[in-house]
């Protein structure tokens, strides 16, 4: 909505607003506003201003000593323009009012438009009362809560020494952790106008053991938003003497043998092959480059009709939670499939324009140096009807994939992905461990063939690159049964 304001465009230089620089409130409307009319008066159909602050930490512990420590700092802004279904994105450094409103001229001139005549009437874009997020769930705090430097050493290298207790043959032994927190401003010429927080934390273990020819090589990993005590909180003891386990079963384990087989995939992590292989032909950025097959299957069956999935940035401190959307948009939950039918894709504001699908709250970017675009936030297949024990029933012979690890994707769906701990199903039992399995297949074809899902349900933290960078994402998934899939082995 436009006011009538009575600026002229030669006012512009002389004008001088007093924004708080420590943290963005209120005081960021006036110019904001202003230079979202000055982009409308120029010709633009549509602008958004995305201003970041970044406050991040990383910790690495190798062995008995803490040999990293990696701070980083950073505040900056990108503003996007929309005229028709072109659109271009400026970032900068500099968030004063002059630096901003030169990274708008910079956006309007790709574009073709040019800055309205000195005489020209600016209006002001009228903003909505702003929507903060941080201030009504007390997230201002929650910087100064989290863990010191060295508190982040003491338990990363109390750790590490659990590591040197549980586990034999170690070659290797590593902890990991990181603090992220951002905060956030986006004002769009639609009156957007909304700041949030995010505070995301993850923790881990990577352990190799080696005995001769033997090696074995296993990682864990857990993720939390919205919680300062988290570090502080991390179970390490469990957590080594899971991968500790999980090392000295593989150690020693036989190869697979390639081929076709019935499988069962763990819960939690397992769910990496729904985001990867499915997941993102769902999202608005492949159905506009036309590489989904899904593209047009909405109301369709795409999948088995025991397999129900979706994608939601509510869960509670789950990795891809998110109060709001980097453009804005509050936080919902989306039904991609149900029953096997197509429901749903993830949209952005532009794949929504380009696309005619309805915007999700699923716009996310890395930082301000990129411009949003649909991305997943947690995204899981739903709990079954079926036990665990129903699934291994199944099975004559198969194998159990329990841990999953690294892979690729093609654009249209096609994947593999390494098994990090797997073990042999015979007779509906778990028998011998096995190493070596690659998962091949495409995702039209694996998503027909997961007929049974158990009802143990669980999330996993994860990392997803893009087109708009590196995110924090949630995968997850109950057990579940893939009825033949083709296995990479020996």
């Amino acid at each position: 909505m436009l006011t009538n304001t009575l600026l002229l465009s030669q006012q512009l230089p002389t004008l001088q607003y007093t924004s708080t620089t420590e943290r963005f409130d209120e005081t960021w409307e006036a110019p904001l506003a202003t230079l979202l009319g000055l982009g409308r008066a120029a010709g633009a159909d549509f602008i958004e201003f995305f201003l970041e602050r970044v406050n991040y930490i990383s910790c690495l512990a190798e062995e008995d000593t803490i040999t990293s420590i990696t701070p980083r700092l950073s505040t900056g802004a990108g503003v996007r323009v929309f005229k028709g279904h072109a659109d271009c994105y400026v970032s900068t450094n500099d968030i004063s009012f002059t630096g901003l409103k030169a990274a708008l001229e910079k956006g309007l001139s790709i574009l073709g438009l040019q800055l309205p005549a000195p005489n020209a009437l600016i209006p002001e874009i009228n903003l909505e009362l702003l929507r903060d997020y941080a201030t009504k769930r007390g997230k201002d705090s929650w910087l100064s809560l989290c863990s010191s430097i060295r508190e982040m050493g003491e338990i990363l290298l109390d750790g590490t020494a659990q590591l040197q207790r549980k586990a034999n043959h170690i070659q290797s032994r590593r902890a990991t952790y990181f603090r992220d927190w951002q905060e956030v401003l986006v004002a769009a010429s639609d009156g957007t106008f909304a700041r949030d927080i995010r505070l995301t934390q993850s923790v881990g273990f990577n352990l190799l053991c080696a005995d001769g020819a033997n090696r074995a090589s296993i990682g864990e990993r857990a993720g939390n938003t919205s919680d300062p005590n988290f570090l502080k909180t991390w179970d390490y003891q469990e957590s080594a003497e899971h991968i500790s386990e999980s090392a000295g079963k593989m150690l020693y384990a036989d190869y697979v043998e390639s081929g076709n087989y019935p499988i069962i995939m763990a819960n939690h992590f397992g769910g990496v092959i729904f985001h990867e292989a499915c997941g993102h032909l769902l999202e608005t950025t492949q159905i506009e480059r036309k590489t989904s097959p899904f593209a047009d299957k909405k109301g369709e069956k795409i999948a088995h009709e025991s397999l129900t999935a979706l994608d939601e940035g509510r869960t509670e401190q789950a990795f891809g939670t998110i109060d709001m959307d980097d453009e804005g948009m509050p936080a919902q939950k989306t039904l991609l499939i149900e029953k096997g039918i197509l429901k749903n894709f993830l949209a952005d504001r532009a794949g929504s324009w380009r696309t005619g699908h309805p915007r999700t709250g699923s716009g996310r970017r890395q930082n301000f140096n990129f411009a949003a675009a649909s991305r997943m936030r947690n995204t899981y297949i739903a709990p079954g009807e079926y036990t665990t024990e129903d699934l291994f029933a199944s099975v004559d012979k198969g194998i159990y994939c329990k841990k999953m690890g690294g892979g690729s994707v093609g654009a249209t769906g096609q994947f593999n992905f390494g098994v990090d701990e797997a073990y042999l199903i015979e007779n509906g039992k778990i028998t011998k461990p096995l190493k070596g399995a690659i998962l091949i297949g495409e995702a039209k074809e694996i998503m027909n063939k997961i007929s049974m899902c158990s009802q143990d349900l669980s999330l996993a933290p994860g990392f997803c690159g893009s087109i708009s960078g590196s995110i924090y994402t949630t995968v997850g998934q109950p057990h579940i049964k893939v009825d033949s899939i083709t296995v990479g082995g020996r």
